[in-house]
């Protein structure tokens, strides 16, 4: 069976799949174009795509009768591929759950305090040269110990967020999800995301993308946060309004963002990287060696299962 991963890997996944698998690895990190997704779908088994390879019911229209049938996915996100149409294709899809929660969890926590105690602000001062010295009154920031967090989802990720923000730093915990859940840890359900927004000094995205959570955190989720509040968006770009965000700061109706995802990624709007209260890092959450080494492999696993006949680990 052949084999295509649409991105260079780590070395060790790269290893992996030369050994197990006849595999062509792409050696560009631009996404697929449209063209070389259709040709993907004809010429291979199986294909491992991942974030920016938008498989959508359009690409499937293209190929009506796929030689792929398994669409391996790189990452836990899979709102870049239309699922239904896959399958109404014949091509299964998996992803990799678990590997990036803590990765991803201490971006959000990174996101917070860099914006809370203003440290790109207070970085580029001292890169800039211009630092005049320590006085009583210097670049005051929000102090985070203690005060209240607001989670928006309450899965693997948020909930390793929130273990961080009770535990490590004493903070009251309030979320908000589907359903309330079974915590190991206190935390206040808030079914309602106006209401959620309106008491708690930092809210943090945690859900993932797709059509029931676009633009979830759109202006009136906004104009309910406390003008010292501020944002931390890990989940997905298209989940907040990045319109009404940037009205949202610029109106001080929020203190602050902290961003590690785009809604029109990898483009940041000008507005945005003028604005020294945002932290902007470029799709950071799961940038470890390790984690994108046991992505890599998860993503294997679950083509080594289907070349084996074997059920797959992470069936979506």
């Amino acid at each position: 069976m052949k084999l295509l991963i649409t991105r260079p890997m780590t070395a060790a996944v790269t290893a992996r799949a030369r050994d197990e698998f006849d595999v062509e690895i792409r050696d560009s990190n631009a996404p697929l174009s449209i063209n070389e997704m259709a040709r993907a779908l004809r010429d291979y088994d199986v294909v491992v795509p991942t974030l920016g390879d938008v498989f959508s019911a359009d690409v499937f229209e293209m190929v009506t009768v796929p030689r792929c049938k398994l669409l391996a996915n790189f990452g836990v996100g899979f709102n870049h591929i239309d699922v239904a149409a896959a399958q109404a294709a014949g091509v299964r899809v998996t992803n990799t759950p678990g590997a990036v929660t803590d990765a991803t969890a201490d971006i959000a926590m990174t996101l917070l305090l860099a914006t809370a105690r203003r440290a790109g602000e207070g970085e580029r001062l001292v890169r800039s040269g211009n630092w005049q010295g320590w006085h009583p009154t210097q670049m005051l920031g929000q102090h985070v110990t203690g005060k209240r967090v607001g989670i928006i989802g309450m899965g693997r990720i948020g909930q390793a967020i929130a273990r961080r923000c009770h535990f490590g730093f004493g903070m009251q915990v309030s979320y908000q999800s589907r359903t309330p859940k079974d915590l190991d840890f206190p935390a206040e359900f808030v079914p309602d995301l106006a209401t959620l927004a309106a008491v708690v000094d930092f809210l943090v995205v945690a859900v993932p993308g797709g059509v029931d959570t676009f633009h979830l955190i759109d202006a009136s989720v906004l104009s309910a946060m406390r003008p010292s509040a501020i944002l931390v968006n890990i989940a997905r770009g298209e989940v907040v309004d990045e319109a009404a965000l940037i009205h949202a700061l610029k109106t001080g109706q929020i203190a602050g963002a902290g961003l590690d995802v785009y809604e029109f990624e990898p483009a940041v709007p000008q507005a945005l990287r003028e604005m020294e209260n945002v932290t902007l890092l470029p799709h950071l959450g799961t940038a470890t060696e390790e984690v994108r080494t046991d992505m890599g492999h998860m993503a294997l696993d679950n083509v080594a299962a289907f070349v084996a006949g074997r059920p797959l680990p992470n069936l979506v």
